[in-house]
């Protein structure tokens, strides 16, 4: 039986039946510029996967669109056979143009054909999380998701999905998802600076479903990071730290997936993600979302 790690900031979170560490991994940076093709240093993105699992790390996050299909071999060729305690969560509902977008791709063939290309590239026989990736690369989008959701459904009840999430998706699209299947996770933007989903984040702690915030350092004016770099500076850390740290102590459900394509930056991550922040420390950076 594997031994969860106890080290790692925040501790652990259960994703339906599946414990994670709430300090995750998101591969998304091991692809090649701009998430397209292989990365520069093959054997540089195979340790910090490594890494990542050495560290304690329980949760990654990858999609078959990145690449396409590159983070998932390089997971594969790292890691594989996984350890017990690993959980390899995907995305689907997207995927990539020559021009480097990201197309929609949610009719109920592309979804089974990216489900399965999840199993092969990542070696599995079940997939632990999908989530389905709505809206644009602009953000979620309104519109029902009914359809692509059952397709997931469907795939799950054939024995090849565990668990469900949802991903760029409005708080009525959670709503409509939630009358479907239960979902044990939400991944959207979110942030010191992005606070739209304040009152979903809330809701979903109650519920006691998992918030996955993605760029945790993006979508800042020149006045937001300013008013985190002055506080950072004060506490002799790095913006990322104090970001990782607020986003740890903002809510319990709050799992976090930060990128990196280097062994050193990703220790400094989880370093920095333990950052103590006090009362006064935490009003000042929820002052930064206009909070």
């Amino acid at each position: 039986m594997s031994v969860l790690p106890t080290s790692l900031p925040g501790g652990t979170w259960t994703l339906g039946d599946l414990t994670v560490t709430r300090f995750g991994y998101g591969a998304m940076q091991l692809a090649g510029p701009w998430v397209m093709g292989p990365p520069a240093d093959h054997d540089g993105a195979l340790a910090v996967l490594r890494e990542a699992v050495a560290l304690g790390i329980t949760h990654i996050d990858t999609s078959g669109a990145y690449g396409p299909h590159v983070t998932n071999r390089l997971i594969r060729e790292a890691l594989h056979p996984y350890p017990e305690s690993l959980h390899i969560v995907t995305k689907v509902g997207a995927t990539r143009d020559e021009q480097g977008g990201w197309p929609p791709a949610r009719e109920p063939e592309n979804l089974r054909r990216a489900v399965h290309e999840n199993l092969e590239t990542l070696g599995l026989e079940v997939l632990d999380l999908v989530n389905l990736r709505l809206g644009n690369a602009e953000g979620p989008q309104p519109g029902s998701l009914a359809e692509p959701f059952e397709t997931l459904v469907e795939l799950q009840r054939q024995g090849l999905i565990r668990h469900l999430g949802v991903s760029n998706a409005t708080a009525e699209q959670v709503a409509e998802a939630q009358t479907i299947a239960p979902i044990v996770c939400v991944q959207n933007m979110y942030n010191l600076a992005s606070r739209q989903d304040d009152e979903l984040v809330d809701t979903l702690a109650e519920e006691g479903i998992a918030y996955v915030p993605f760029f945790p350092l993006g979508g800042f004016s020149p006045l937001q990071s300013s008013a985190l770099s002055t506080v950072a500076s004060r506490l002799d850390a790095t913006p990322m730290s104090v970001a990782l740290a607020w986003l740890l102590r903002r809510s319990p459900n709050i799992l976090l997936i930060p990128g990196t394509s280097s062994v050193a930056h990703l220790r400094e991550n989880v370093a920095g993600a333990g950052l103590p922040l006090s009362d006064d420390e935490l009003a000042e950076l929820d002052r930064i979302g206009g909070h």
